[in-house]
């Protein structure tokens, strides 16, 4: 039976999911429709009312999902952590998961919608969206729910190689492509998880390997930005684990021209182009390798990504994803465990003064910042506590 073992965890999990599902309706853009059908109608004016006239009431559901998230999260961590967990239990709720948050509402990002028109460009206005934005075509119905319409296409050619069939195969009706669009991104996070679980029973045991899924797969920032917002990131990273993967299994020539398509999605994974020639290169001159240092390196190359790309334009929480996939191959490592939930866990907050508030106008970006301050003292009290712990059994053995 599904529920048999850990019901408490499965069904509680379960339901935070569903309720977060179920609240990302809440944040339907006032000017969008997603469906003609009238009784859907009723229902998504109640679910807004919820979002843009009762705010208080949402930041308090907002803030019990996000509370519900973390603490079976740190659950299922635990038990990881004990060997506790079977993997087909886990691999079960991580397809159910993704299937039922497959079917939620972007409801923290309007990034999907600029991927869409970004296609559109293309399958319907027959134009090049690296020389044309959004705002080109102003009669656009999509431009009454659309942010940055000021901007052209600022990604690699293959996101809109993924992307143009998406929109063909949409026939322009939004709820339908918004589905297709939302599936890609669902599917490299399935990849991400299974080859996690790849990597670490190859070079560490399946028991690690199932806490590195657990570690990546049931974060909550995976979750909310991943899952329900649907950001491209996730593609990106899926082709650079794969690419990971083959270069793991000495298959170099696969594992380069998946980092290429990588870097064709979205440019940040190009950092990482030096491990895999420093790789390549130990593996052919047949030399041990340590993974583990290949994988903290690519961890420090990738968080220069997040950081050039936060002072290109603004620090935004699903940075973080090109570090938290590859720590979770370094998920026995205690201090970048906690580090990665601290930040996975504190980032959440990002987005309460919006549905309290409704803009990110002042004082918010105060309070932006004032948050990132915040979680670097408590990494660096982590730090601190994790050494000194480290130091007493070190002088205890």
């Amino acid at each position: 039976m599904f529920f048999k073992e850990h019901p408490f965890l499965t069904l509680g999990w379960l339901a935070a999911v569903f309720g977060l599902f179920l609240y990302s309706f809440t944040q339907i853009d006032l000017g969008l429709t997603l469906t003609q059908i009238s009784f859907w109608q009723t229902i998504q004016t109640n679910f807004q009312y919820i979002g843009y006239f009762n705010r208080p009431l949402s930041t308090n559901l907002f803030l019990g999902m996000m509370f519900l998230l973390t603490l079976f999260y740190l659950l299922f961590l635990r038990q990881g952590e004990k060997g506790g967990l079977k993997k087909k239990l886990v691999w079960r709720l991580v397809f159910l998961t993704a299937f039922v948050l497959l079917f939620s509402y972007n409801a923290f990002s309007h990034d999907l919608f600029n991927y869409i028109f970004d296609a559109k460009i293309v399958t319907f206005y027959n134009d090049n969206p690296y020389q044309h934005k959004a705002l080109d075509y102003h009669d656009d119905p999509m431009l009454g729910f659309m942010h940055w319409t000021h901007r052209t296409y600022p990604y690699g050619p293959l996101w809109l190689g993924l992307t143009v069939p998406l929109s063909f195969l949409g026939f322009q009706k939004l709820l339908f492509t918004i589905y297709l669009f939302k599936g890609l991104v669902i599917a490299s996070y399935l990849a991400i998880c299974w080859v996690i679980y790849q990597i670490l029973a190859r070079t560490k045991g399946k028991k690690e390997a199932l806490l590195g899924l657990v570690f990546f797969a049931f974060n909550p920032l995976i979750i909310v930005e991943g899952l329900v917002s649907a950001h491209n990131d996730l593609v990106m990273m899926a082709f650079l684990m794969l690419g990971l993967l083959f270069l793991v299994r000495e298959k170099r020539l696969p594992a380069f021209l998946l980092l290429g398509l990588s870097i064709a999605v979205k440019f940040a994974t190009g950092l990482l182009l030096p491990v895999f020639l420093v790789v390549a290169y130990l593996q052919i001159r047949k030399k041990k390798i340590n993974w583990d240092w290949v994988w903290l390196f690519s961890v420090l190359l990738m968080l220069g990504g997040i950081i050039a790309a936060s002072l290109r334009l603004e620090f935004q929480p699903w940075y973080i994803f090109y570090c938290l996939s590859l720590l979770a191959l370094l998920v026995k490592k205690q201090i970048l465990q906690g580090l990665s939930v601290i930040f996975s866990i504190g980032l959440l907050f990002y987005y309460v003064p919006f549905l309290y508030l409704g803009n990110w106008d002042p004082p918010i970006p105060t309070f932006k910042i004032a948050l990132l301050v915040t979680l670097g003292v408590f990494s660096l009290i982590w730090i601190i506590f994790f050494g000194k712990a480290g130091g007493g059994r070190g002088k205890k053995s």
